[in-house]
């Protein structure tokens, strides 16, 4: 027979195990609460002061520089692009864009206000340490030194190119490509020549493709600023090349490889850059229609044009001022005619 000295004992030990266990689990469930409490918290701030909202997919222009005022030819750009696509947004990145467009105010600016004015134009402004968040261009971006770099602008802007796409899908164009078709949605690159795909005007109709971080990746284990090229057309040719196990791309221009289509040089291409300054020069209609037939924007390598600085100059008959009269007429009216009545 057990003392009842000992069964006391046992039941005063049960009894104080039993409050313990049910101190630790109300302390726990509060604890519990709090930290749901906590993350529904986090989640609202993030939601409400995410600084990448989702775009939806569009066609992409950025500008790397801090200058918010841009030449005719930008301007052509964007808005021959905004008239041959009114079905799609058109996104402006601008490093020098505050977001508040009430700051630029006419006439003061003129370019801001010119593109605000369209309705399926959206300006921007162009973070870097948050578009390069969550890749490995954000690595490379603090490490860089702009003031060192011999083509600061241009590696930058490849950068933003990649990492845009990568983020939110759509369509790259540089901004000396005025559009001339309707661009449809799909995953594309452009070659400038038989050797080399340029990055000037690149597609993806969705996010998160596989090929935009690898370039991503090559961008930053092969780095090499002073070279020109080096991280844009290059880079994107030495990227298909792994993607279509190939060391020549040639055999795929005009067809499909591994869901990435490889369009005709024409498409964005029609003048090699050796040629730029038929831009500048009469044409006849009929060489129009047939050398531009199956072009859907004309790159017109403005970069060629640093030391000339050919202007588009109205009543020239050039090339170029019929391209601007046909597909951006507003700026040829508000910028070339009036600067030109101005002489």
């Amino acid at each position: 027979m057990i003392p009842i000295r000992q069964i006391f004992i046992v039941i005063v030990i049960n009894g104080a195990s039993v409050l313990l266990y049910v101190s630790w689990h109300l302390q726990t469930q509060q604890n519990v609460q709090k930290n749901m409490v906590r993350m529904s918290q986090v989640e609202d701030e993030a939601t409400m002061d995410d600084p990448r909202p989702l775009l939806n997919p569009g066609i992409m222009f950025v500008e790397t520089t801090d200058k918010v005022e841009l030449k005719p030819l930008v301007m052509c750009s964007v808005e021959s692009t905004a008239r041959q696509n009114p079905d799609k947004p058109i996104y402006f990145f601008m490093k020098g864009f505050s977001g508040n467009l009430s700051q630029y105010p006419k006439p003061k600016y003129r370019f801001i206000p010119f593109l605000s004015s369209m309705k399926n134009v959206v300006l921007l402004p162009l973070n870097a340490n948050e578009l390069f968040d969550d890749t490995s261009l954000k690595f490379w971006h603090r490490k860089v030194n702009p003031e060192k770099e011999k083509f600061w602008t241009h590696v930058f802007s490849d950068g933003c190119r990649l990492a845009l796409l990568w983020k939110y899908g759509g369509i790259y164009l540089d901004t000396d490509i005025i559009s001339m078709r309707p661009i449809p949605f799909a995953n594309f690159t452009c070659p400038q020549h038989f050797k080399t795909v340029s990055n000037g005007a690149i597609g993806f109709s969705h996010r998160h493709h596989p090929v935009l971080w690898n370039c991503m990746e090559d961008f930053v284990a092969n780095y090499i600023g002073h070279i020109w090229g080096h991280q844009g057309p290059q880079l994107l040719t030495r990227v298909l090349k792994r993607w279509c196990q190939t060391n020549n791309l040639a055999p795929f221009i005009g067809k499909e490889c591994n869901g990435i289509s490889i369009w005709i040089t024409k498409r964005f291409y029609p003048i090699t850059f050796q040629d730029w300054k038929k831009y500048y020069s009469s044409w006849k209609k009929k060489d129009i229609e047939r050398k531009f037939s199956a072009t859907y924007g004309a790159h017109v390598w403005n970069s060629m044009n640093r030391k000339d600085k050919k202007q588009i100059v109205a009543g020239s008959g050039s090339l170029i001022e019929h391209f601007f009269q046909l597909y951006c007429p507003t700026a040829y009216r508000d910028v070339i005619q009036l600067n030109h009545s101005l002489w």
